[in-house]
């Protein structure tokens, strides 16, 4: 049974944001939670309402990898065992996944990650400084696959003008998904941003980056018989 409808909408909830997730907490493992009670503190990039200094949060200068949404974080914490002249940043709202990550990041004693266990949008908006950004990743995103539910799908034209705003000239968004009418939607969205150039083949999709770690969802839709769609778009001058 739908609950009922409220009798008056007040204006903060007019004013709401719609969100790209759901929290679908799922069990959070006493190992889970060791790690967010003892290691988060250590791993976690400081919440601001207004944008940091990525060199102080770090301790240094190096390119900047930002990846929202992370999922349980096996991707982002390969990617930085690989590159650790690289710095990276990862978003996720799901705190099972935030803690499977800073388990990972504990035991190889990673030192060049943070994490910042809420949304990403906000992050992006508020704390990210302008011209930033090396890259940014965006691996499989809920679909969202019904149409009344597309509104609540990360890739709009409001993230996409972040996106842009916050990647350094040259800077690179790499994008995957295994849903056809989403990755048309994604294309469509951002090759009608201002400043963001597509790298795809004859501008389209483009190869799957070697470099790119394979995720849990990635092998979950090749399993389901999913096609795979890779997206690169660069920051132009």
């Amino acid at each position: 049974m739908r609950d009922p409808l409220p009798t008056q909408v007040t204006g903060a909830a007019r004013r709401r944001p719609t969100r790209s997730y759901v929290r679908r907490e799922g069990r959070l493992t006493p190992a889970q939670k060791r790690a967010l009670e003892h290691y988060l503190p250590d791993y976690e990039f400081p919440e601001s309402e207004a944008a940091v200094d990525l060199a102080a949060i770090f301790g240094r200068r190096a390119p900047t990898t930002l990846e929202i949404g992370f999922g349980n974080g096996d991707a982002l914490a390969d990617l930085a065992a690989a590159h650790p002249e690289r710095n990276y940043i990862g978003v996720e709202v799901h705190r099972p996944g935030v803690g499977h990550l800073l388990l990972r990041l504990q035991r190889a004693g990673l030192e060049n990650v943070r994490v910042a266990n809420r949304d990403g949008t906000q992050v992006l908006r508020n704390e990210i400084p302008d011209d930033s950004l090396d890259e940014i990743l965006v691996y499989f995103p809920d679909p969202w696959p019904k149409k009344r539910h597309h509104k609540r799908r990360l890739i709009q034209t409001e993230f996409a003008l972040m996106v842009s705003a916050k990647l350094a000239v040259g800077g690179r968004l790499e994008l995957a998904t295994d849903w056809s009418e989403y990755a048309e939607q994604m294309h469509g969205i951002l090759r009608g941003t201002p400043g963001l150039v597509s790298l795809g083949e004859e501008g389209g999709y483009a190869k799957r980056p070697l470099w790119r770690p394979e995720t849990k969802y990635e092998i979950r839709g090749r399993r389901q018989g999913h096609e795979i769609f890779d997206l690169t778009y660069r920051r132009a001058a």
